[in-house]
Order: C-alpha cells, then structure tokens, then sequence
C-alpha cells in the first residue's frame, strides 16, 4: 500500500474566504457567466453554496444532482479554494475512467481558466493537481536495477528478455507507469520491478530517477487529488489518515473528500472492507520465493535447499487446499456460500508457518539493506496470507458474509472471500467519523423518491442531505413510451415474452433514426434477441454493437457515438456510464426492469439478515437498489441542453404491479404514452 503522509496535520490556518468567493462566481450574474460565458443554473449555484458550506465546517453532505446541473464545478471551485487557503488537500474520487478523465482534462482546466480570468481569483491560478494511481502500477528504477544484477537467479531466458524490453521502455517513459508498455508486460516480470515494495523508498531510491518517488511528490504538493473508489477504499481497509496518527482527514492527515457518482460508494466499501484470497496471488507469492519447475526465485541467491524445501512444501499443501474447493465445493456451482466452521482442513496453514519461520530467521543472518528488507517484506506477505487463511477457515467475523468463487478462464482460479453484511459502521469509522468534509454527490442518491435509505446504508443518517432537479426541459425534449401487451416475465411464458420483446425491439429500433441504446437485465435475453435482429439490422445496414465481444464498453461507446445511428445492445455494465450526446443516441430502451436476483451470498445474507429483523428483503433491498439503476438507465439518454429523445420501457410490469409507479415516478417527466402492437404505428413518435 502506498505511503501517503509521514507529517503532522498542521495548526489551523485563518478562516478562509471561500464561501464569499463561491457566491460571487455563481450568482446570476457572477463571474462564471462574466468571464467563461457560461449559462446560470440556479441548481448549480445552490450545491456549491452548499458544498462551500459543508467544507468551511468539515460536514458531512449528501447532494443528489441532475443531469446537467454541472455538479463538477459546484464542487471543484469551492474546494480549490478551500485547499489553498486552508493548506489543505481536496481528494475527488469518482467511480469511472471516464470521469476522472473529464475532471483532470476539461474540469480542472476551466477552473484555472477562471481563476486567472478574475481579479480576485488570480492567487488561486497556479493550484497543484495530481491523479493517484496504484503504486503496483508505477516502475520503480531500483527494483528494475536490482533485478537486472539478479536475472540470472530470478528469471528464465523469455523473462530475462522481457526485463530488457522493460529497462528500454523506461529510458523513454515520461511517468513510468504500467499501461504506458504495450504490449503489458509478463506480470511476474513486473512484479519483481515495480513499486510495490518496501525496497521503493526515499531511503533506497532517488526522486529524480525513481517514476514512484516523482509521483509521490507530485502528490505531497499537490491542491487536489484525484482517485478512484476502489483505490480509495483500498487505502481506507489498509488504515488510511488514521494509520499515520493523523486526528483528522481520511487519506491524508487532514484532507477533505468529495465522491462524485456516489451511488455506488456502498458497493465498493463492501468489496474492500473483507477478506479477498485467491490461489493464483498465493501461488505467485510462494513462486516469487522459489519456483520449482523454473529453477528461479528469490531463494536462489538468499537462501539454500532448506528454505527451497519449504516453499515446494508449501506450494503442494496449496494446490491441495485449493484444489479441495475447487474440486468438491465448487464442481457444480462458481459460487459457495460457506456458513459453518470445518468446511475445509487447514493444509496449507503448518507449511506456511514453517516458512513464514525460516524466512524470518534467514532475513536475521543479513546486515541492515536490500537483501534483508526483501526477505522480510516476503515474510511480512506470507504471514498476511496465513492470517487471512486463518480468518477465513475459523470465520472470524461474525458481522461478514463468506463465500468461494472459482474464476478464470478455465475456472481454475479459487478465491476465498469475506463481506460485511453492512457497510455501515465501516464507513462512519473510516470516513464519516474523521472531523472532516465528507460530500457525497451523483444524479441519483434518492431511492423512489426519498434519500434516507442511502443515508442508512452509508451511516450518515444525520447528515445533511439536498436534492435538486436536472436544468434540462425534458417536457420538451423527452418522449415515454410504455409497451403494455408484453407477457409479464415467467417461466411459463419465457418463450412468448422473448418473441415479444424481438418483436419491439425490431420496431422501435428501426423507426428511430439515431441511435439506440437498448439495455437488458439478462445476458441469456440479450443473446437470444441479438441472434433473432442481427441479420434484421444488416438487410436495414444499421450498425449493430453487442457487448461481449472483444471490445471493451469504452470502445463500444465510441462506436455508438461515431456511427450516429447504431444499436448498442448491452446488459449490466451499460446502465451507468455511458454518455453518449446528440443524435447518436436518441433512445434508450429498456427491456426489464433491472431487479437483481439475490443468488450472490452478499445479497442472500443481507436478505436473512433483514428478515431476521422482521423486514421486507424485496422492499428494503430489492426495489431500492432496482430504482437506483433505473434512473442511471434513463440518464444515458439526455446528457445536453439540446439533446432530445425517447425512453422505451418493454417490461409492463410499471402497469402492472404495484411497485410499478415507483419507477414510473423515476422518470424526469410524469406523462407517458401506453403502446400496444394495434396501437403503436400511430402512437410511437421519434424526434428523428
């Protein structure tokens, strides 16, 4: 895990005049129209008063923003200014590339476009920012050097190769990081030469040479930070602010925090605030030691036939403990949950001891220096295995869910994994609880209508919490068509539904001149539909994208938006973060309502857990989570003032059951036209 601060949280600087600053840029006829002619959204003037307000008191606020209400800016100015002025650091974590993309070039720029434009704004210009990525993800030049020395005790011919394309490509790398090399380079070559380590420090390698050493710099200046959730979490499970004695701040000692597309701060909490042991990491961290089958490791230069004896050891109780889920709990089913203690023998626990031992008392035979903090930063992950082995088997927490998962291309790949079943109280100790500002913010916190469900799954229940609607003129702009003559969905009339929904899709895709995103709940649907409309779309030569493929969601999107009129059939990644303006996407079709089934055993726990509370799963967990992920469905469509288009809904189960109008209310507009197939030649109206 990345260091991030060694220093003190420094006194309290002067009050600062941010909140007077920030009233003065966006008022009606502030300085964000008089200098960057940018239009007046009163929405948008509210949350940054409001975000000023909650920085300048170190508050915890929820604001849920529309579409369009430019909530970047309404955040990132008042917090810049708070930064400098208090000497302080604003970490923004977003949960997609594409946002932090937006925000590092095209957010951050027109900020110190406006600073620089305005009087009072000019000492603020020259702000610092720095995006924090993974330090596995940096090169380190003194590994890279030691591993060069060592090649021939560490690597095979094809790796010792690969290390030289690695040492050429960072004479030319300007920041040194992994995704700059293409092709990627062989992980376990990468492995021994990234920063990762306790070797890349400031005590063994240069700022000048070292690409981690530079970006950690860069860091340590900088006035804003951008990252994203899963790194952010990442750090926070580790200890975060608080490991390095800091009173206050959740990073770094005393920073402030905003998390855009906070929606989905919940799910990524409880991805990092468990247990995460997989049988390819534990057998990549014994083979870093000594590989039996290459002759190669660590050991072959530090330790002897004793050390290489227990690592080989240890490999076999490995593949037997592993291959033990593989093969008896995980033969029918990818996913186990696992309830009760003595499900597995612990095989690979008295190995890992022994070695964890040895390692230790070899690193003790060396001085002070590289051999001996290597050994012991080995020993250091071993026993952090065997813990977590340990946790695992005997299930430790009984406030966590845990299960096995079988991966991989060939499903080989075991991992052991642990969840709390409510993220809750993490979450309130390490970041709600911190003395700091903590903005949560997303065009869609609120859950049918109300935003104190996502204020209990987050622990903020008595924060302050404010929503405004999206600028946009969706009377004007936007079109609802609900089908209601689809079967409702059930085994019995699958086979009808199925015909249904091809029978829609074909007419209203078509009928549409631009673009068309059409969503799925279902991956098995999505096939079927693709297999029955691909030859359809081909006769009408429409460009037709179905995700799946080999190109990845960014790349499908980038399609969508250069073809102008293709159809982008996609299934759960799809419903959140596509953005796609103009005509190129002018409908957003949506097959079924997006209701998870609870098979997961993070879900089907936390169903228990609230049935055992005498709740309702359905209406608690459900239905909320189902509501959330139809308004980030329908927010692909409109993304501009100018953009226009319909929402096409084939599940009439919003006509039918009672939860139906809970997501009818969803939509931005309330008036919706009913088709049916007698009626819709003459209903079903496109923009285009």
């Amino acid at each position: 895990m990345i260091g991030l601060s060694e220093a003190p949280a420094p006194p309290p600087p002067p009050a600062s005049r941010m909140p007077e600053l920030v009233a003065q840029a966006f008022a009606a006829d502030g300085w964000l129209r008089r200098s960057l002619k940018l239009e007046h959204r009163p929405q948008q003037e509210q949350m940054a008063r409001a975000v000023a307000g909650a920085m300048s008191d170190d508050e915890v606020l929820l604001f849920e923003a529309g579409t369009g209400v430019g909530k970047s800016l309404a955040y990132l100015v008042p917090g810049i200014l708070h930064a400098i002025d208090q000497s302080r650091q604003m970490i923004v974590s977003t949960h997609t590339i594409s946002l932090q993309e937006q925000i590092d070039t095209k957010d951050l720029p027109l900020c110190r476009r406006l600073f620089e434009s305005v009087d009072e704004l000019h000492p603020y210009a020259g702000f610092k920012s720095a995006v924090l990525v993974g330090k596995a993800n940096y090169l380190c030049t003194t590994r890279l050097a030691h591993a060069l020395q060592s090649r021939q005790e560490l690597f095979a011919s094809v790796e010792q190769e690969e290390l030289q394309r690695i040492a050429a490509w960072a004479k030319e790398s300007r920041e040194g990081l992994r995704h700059e090399l293409s092709p990627a380079p062989l992980p376990e070559v990468w492995e021994t030469v990234n920063a990762d380590s306790t070797i890349c420090s400031h005590k063994n390698c240069s700022g000048g040479s070292c690409f981690y050493q530079r970006a950690r710099a860069r860091l340590r200046s900088a006035n804003v930070i951008i990252v994203n959730h899963s790194l952010l979490f990442a750090h926070l499970s580790a200890g975060g602010a608080a490991e390095k004695g800091g009173s206050r701040g959740v990073l770094f000692p005393d920073d402030f925090v905003v998390l855009d597309e906070g929606h989905t701060v919940p799910e990524v909490a409880t991805d990092h605030f468990g247990l995460h042991l997989t049988s390819y990491g534990t057998d990549r961290l014994l083979k870093y030691l000594w590989n039996p089958a290459k002759k190669r490791g660590l050991l072959n230069r530090l330790g002897g036939a004793k050390e290489k004896q227990l690592v080989e050891d240890a490999i076999e109780a490995s593949e037997q403990f592993f291959g033990f889920f593989r093969d008896q709990l995980l033969d029918k089913q990818p996913i186990v949950r696992v309830q009760e203690e003595g499900f597995a023998e612990p095989w690979l626990e008295a190995p890992l001891a022994g070695l964890i031992k040895a390692v230790g008392t070899l690193a003790d035979r060396f001085d002070e220096g590289r051999d001996r903090d290597e050994l012991l930063e080995q020993r250091g992950r071993l026993n952090t295995c065997r813990t977590g082995l340990q946790q695992f088997l005997r299930l430790a927490a009984e406030d966590h869910v845990y299960w096995v998962e079988r991966s991989g291309r060939k499903g080989q790949i075991v991992t052991l994994q642990t969840a709390p079943l409510d993220v809750a109280p993490y979450l309130r100790e390490h970041l709600l609880q911190r003395k700091t500002s903590v903005v949560f913010t997303s065009a869609t916190l609120a859950m049918g209508g109300r935003i104190e469900p996502f204020q209990q799954r987050v622990g903020a229940t008595d924060a302050r919490a404010m929503v405004v609607a999206s600028p946009f003129d969706y009377e004007r702009h936007l079109r609802v068509y609900v089908a209601a003559d689809v079967p409702l969905p059930s085994p019995k009339d699958a086979r009808l539904a199925i015909d249904a929904l091809i029978d829609y899709l074909e007419f209203c895709t078509l009928r549409v001149r631009g673009g068309s995103l059409v969503l799925f709940t279902s991956y098995s649907d999505m096939r079927r539909c693709a297999d029955a409309l691909e030859p359809v779309y081909a006769r009408h030569r429409r460009p037709f994208y179905l995700q799946g493929g080999d190109a990845s969601r960014t790349e499908l999107t980038r399609r969508m938006r250069a073809a102008g009129n293709a159809i982008l059939f996609g299934t759960d990644s799809f419903w959140t973060g596509v953005d796609v303006p103009g005509d190129a996407l002018s409908q957003v079709v949506i097959t079924r309502l997006p209701f998870d089934v609870p098979t997961h055993p993070v879900a089907q726990a936390r169903a228990e857990w609230v049935r055992d509370h005498d709740g309702n799963p359905f209406n608690e967990l459900t239905l909320p989570d189902a509501l959330v992920k139809f308004r980030q469905g329908i927010g692909r469509l409109i993304r501009t003032q100018t953009d226009r288009g319909l929402v096409t809904i084939l599940d009439s189960r919003v006509l039918a059951k009672n939860y139906g109008r809970l997501f009818l209310e969803c939509l931005p507009k309330r008036d919706y036209q009913r088709l049916t197939r007698e009626t819709r030649e003459t209903s079903f109206k496109p923009f285009v």
